[in-house]
């Protein structure tokens, strides 16, 4: 029972013979099964297509069918006859049909004078036609035969069917005897399976193929797989087996098996301890000229049955394998070294040092690096141009090697002048032996070899087609030259570097376009004004050219504009983008508009900008500028401030106070959807506005609250000038370099003394011009501007002539002794005028094209409740400057 289970189980091979067997035999009875059904199917197509074919023919050919055609009514005439002939030969269906296919008769009479389903057209010919199709009954076999009047004319058509499932029978009928004589001989199958299998069992010992085949893997990788040599002896010292790495390692002959140890050749020492079968445990024994390492056990530590096994180790092809090993491993660490040390930054300089820092002492004892002039500045190579001694590492510093940063012009049979003209690596195994290479300059080659520089390898930096510069590699203490391995392994570490200098090249270009662009955007002297002091500090990024902006724009009537601004990333698209929004904010302020809706044109700019780039997919949209926008009025000592999306201004007051004023802050630009508000600030005379963006105050370890609460400390320890209040924030804020632009400026306020303001209301008539002139003048000469009055005069003349015309009252007229001398008249109407040339024959229209004569600028300033028409003159003494 147990062998029987066993045999069952399928584990052991006699189990998977006995399925084997089983499955094969359970296979061949199904095939047999599977044919017959097959032959049937095929048996009963065939009796299906004569069986209709007979039935058409017969029914066409039967006298009276050609009559019946003619007859006025053939459906009267020939559907019985059909029916009676359907049910006679036992198909499932008699149609008659004329030449188009019509039906005379049907076995279902609804289907009679409608097309027949089929082909008929070979019928029509004269051919029959027998096809197989599916039916509306299920699987038909249907044939079409011509009907012909003796004149061989095609009259009438005669189609018979049958089902196929109508047809079988006999199929059904043996599949029980077929069925019972597979049953049958699946029994004998298996009685004689487990005969075979039980007797397979007893002789494998009901071990499993895999235990059977891991037998013989064992045994087979003992002999012959392993390096090492096995021996088996028996107690007399008889050798019984041998395997082929033991027959190499001491030389034994052909028929050393079954020869005792002391005739076949051994050196006394392995002799003697091969018959003495003894243990031994990595004993040396030294053969020609290898060690060998012998381990020895006794076959039967029981000691039973007398006997040795010994196993033999070459170590002296393991040491040389174990040498190449860890050589191989060193090379692999130092590619791989290379592949995180190099390129650790974007300087090529600083690139081209980690290479030649990582060569030595790992693989060269000396390594240079020579770039030409035009990749350390970003440019492409000029093979013509000379190089420069980029890097130099070394294991002492006074090895007589050109010197770093020294410009070196290699001469063409150098190895250094041939790896650049050709591209490719040069060994120069002995230098002592190579003319070309002492051809560079020959006082220094001898001094080279003098020192016991000995060895080089040059290997051109190459990134694609372009060749950067020459890397070379010098050897001294190693005595023995560089060799081809070693020159592979050159070729690989430079390509792994090259890539990572062309990397830092490129970038030094892109880099040093955006900074020559950045700076070409930025300003780069503030405008003169009296309004404010301003001192002002821009920090550019670690990482790159970034967005940050900032402008003094003077306004209208004394007024000083502040703008910071901040477009999100770096690179060239950061610093163009904000080059277009910094122009704009020029324009817009030529409109004196409020801050909150000069921010709102601003967003809307930005928007269409979006919307322009938006259709290519290489150009980022500009979704992340923001802006803050302050005007300070040195009359009134107010500052409108409105913000969007940026952070707000600081405030320190005259007593050392530090305050963030609370600015509503809107959305960043670009976004659209919300007004922008804007906060009304007085500003004492000594206080400071600073003005910054989020590179100040925020980065990846401290978030905003953080940095706004250092400002405060810097700002409240400060001076009192702007210049000092720019310098102690910079120092406590940023000690090293930043992550992000820095834009500050920092406006201490200043107010316009009252006795250089002159306000005078003007009542709505004509008369009142003449009493304004005769103020003005007595104004213009307290203030010592004399040569200015009549210009003066005039200009307010007109000024206040059109707004007694064309504005509203009230009419305010006020004069400032600033930087300029600056008239301006108030009305309450918003309509703005316009310069035009009057003709000859016009009385008026001349007004304000005489002020744009006399006056330096003038313009319209719109206020909530109507407008300020204003122009601006030189002052006689200093044009554009007041002391």
């Amino acid at each position: 029972m147990a062998g029987l289970r066993s045999v069952l189980s399928g584990r052991s091979v006699a189990g998977q013979v006995f399925v084997l067997l089983l499955v094969m035999v359970l296979l061949l009875v199904v095939a047999a099964v599977v044919a017959l059904v097959l032959q049937a199917q095929r048996d009963n197509s065939e009796e299906a297509r004569n069986r209709s074919l007979a039935v058409a023919e017969a029914f066409a050919n039967a006298p009276g069918t050609i009559e019946a055609l003619d007859s006025p009514d053939p459906t009267a005439v020939l559907q019985p006859r059909a029916e009676a002939a359907r049910k006679r030969s036992h198909v499932d269906f008699v149609v008659v049909m004329n030449t188009d296919g019509i039906r005379y008769t049907h076995p279902r009479p609804d289907r009679i004078g409608k097309h027949f389903v089929g082909t008929i057209e070979p019928a029509l010919n004269g051919e029959p036609v027998v096809e197989e199709i599916e039916g509306t009954i299920g699987r038909l076999v249907q044939a079409v035969v011509p009907v012909e009047n003796p004149d061989g004319e095609v009259v009438g058509l005669v189609s018979a069917g049958i089902t196929l499932e109508n047809v079988g029978g006999a199929t059904e009928a043996q599949l029980p005897l077929v069925l019972g004589a597979a049953l049958a001989a699946l029994a004998l199958a298996t009685g004689g399976a487990a005969l075979i299998s039980r007797r397979l069992l007893h002789q494998t010992h009901g071990l499993g193929p895999h235990e059977m085949t891991r037998m013989y893997e064992h045994h087979d990788a003992v002999l012959h797989a392993v390096r090492e040599g096995v021996m088996i002896l028996d107690g007399d010292g008889t050798l019984l087996l041998a395997n082929d790495e033991a027959r190499r390692l001491f030389s034994l002959p052909e028929d050393a098996e079954g020869r005792h140890v002391r005739n076949l050749g051994l050196d006394p020492a392995t002799t003697e301890l091969l018959s003495s079968g003894r243990t031994a445990t990595d004993e040396v024994l030294p053969v020609g000229d290898r060690l060998l390492a012998v381990n020895q056990r006794p076959t039967d530590p029981a000691g039973r049955h007398r006997g040795s096994v010994t196993t033999v180790r070459d170590t002296t092809e393991l040491r040389a394998l174990s040498g190449r090993a860890e050589e191989s491993r060193e090379r692999l660490n130092m590619l791989y070294d290379a592949g995180v040390g190099i390129g650790t930054s974007l300087d090529v300089a600083r690139t081209a040092q980690e290479l030649s820092d990582l060569a030595v002492p790992r693989f060269a004892d000396f390594a240079t690096v020579d770039l030409f002039e035009s990749v350390l500045a970003g440019g492409h190579p000029d093979a013509a141009a000379a190089l420069r001694r980029t890097a130099r590492t070394g294991i002492a510093e006074d090895a007589p090697l050109y010197p770093r940063d020294q410009q070196i012009h290699f001469v063409e049979s150098s190895p250094q002048g041939r790896s650049l003209a050709t591209g490719r690596a040069v060994l120069e195994p002995r230098l002592d032996e190579a003319p070309g290479w002492q051809a560079q300059d020959k006082e220094r080659s001898a001094q080279v070899v003098e020192y016991g520089i000995h060895s080089l390898i040059t290997v051109p930096l190459r990134a694609g087609s372009l060749v950067l510069g020459v890397v070379s590699f010098w050897r001294s203490r190693k005595p023995e030259p560089f060799d081809e391995e070693e020159l592979a392994l050159a070729e690989e570490l430079v390509a792994r570097a090259a890539v990572s200098i062309d990397n830092a090249r490129r970038y030094t270009r892109e880099h040093s376009m955006a900074v020559t662009l950045q700076r070409s955007l930025l300003p780069r002297t503030l405008p003169e004004q009296n309004a404010l002091e301003i001192a002002y500090r821009y920090l550019p990024a670690q990482a790159g050219v970034g967005g940050d902006w900032f402008d003094v724009l003077p306004l209208s009537g004394a007024r000083v504009a502040l703008v910071v601004g901040d477009v999100v990333g770096h690179g060239l698209h950061a610093a163009a983008t904000m080059g277009r929004l910094r122009t704009a904010v020029h324009n817009f302020s030529a409109l004196d508009l409020p801050p909150g809706e000069l921010l709102a044109l601003l967003d809307e700019l930005v928007g269409r900008i979006d919307q322009d780039e938006a259709q290519d997919e290489h150009v980022a949209p500009v979704i992340g500028a923001t802006c803050l926008y302050a005007v300070y009025d040195p009359v009134s000592r107010r500052c409108a401030v409105a913000r969007a999306g940026h952070p707000p201004p600081a405030l320190v007051r005259p007593d050392g106070h530090v305050e963030f004023p609370d600015v509503p802050a809107g959305p960043p630009l670009g976004l659209g959807g919300l007004p922008f508000e804007s906060a009304e600030l007085e500003l004492p005379e000594g206080s400071r506005l600073v003005l910054y963006t989020d590179g100040l105050v925020e980065d990846r370890e401290h978030d905003i609250d953080v940095g706004l609460e250092r400002l405060r400390e810097a700002l409240a320890g400060a001076g009192p000038s702007p210049e000092e209040t720019c310098r102690a924030v910079l120092d406590s804020q940023r000690p090293g370099k930043a992550a992000d632009d820095i834009a500050l400026i920092v406006a201490r306020a200043r107010a316009l003394p009252a006795d250089r303001i002159a306000e005078w209301p003007v009542p709505a008539d004509p008369a009142a011009v003449g009493e304004l002139r005769a103020a003005v003048t007595r104004k213009l000469a307290e203030w010592g501007l004399e040569e200015l009055t009549f210009g003066t005069e005039l200009i307010l003349s007109e000024l206040v002539t059109n707004a007694m015309r064309h504005g509203g009252a009230p009419i305010q007229v006020r004069m400032l002794y600033e930087r300029h001398l600056i008239c301006e008249v108030y009305d309450a109407s918003s309509t703005a005028p316009h310069l035009r040339y009057a003709t000859m024959t016009d009385e008026g229209g001349r007004g304000l094209f005489l002020v744009a004569q006399l006056a330096e600028r003038w313009g319209t300033r719109y206020l909530p409740a109507g407008k300020v028409i204003w122009a601006e003159q030189n002052l006689p003494e200093s044009p554009g400057a007041l002391s």
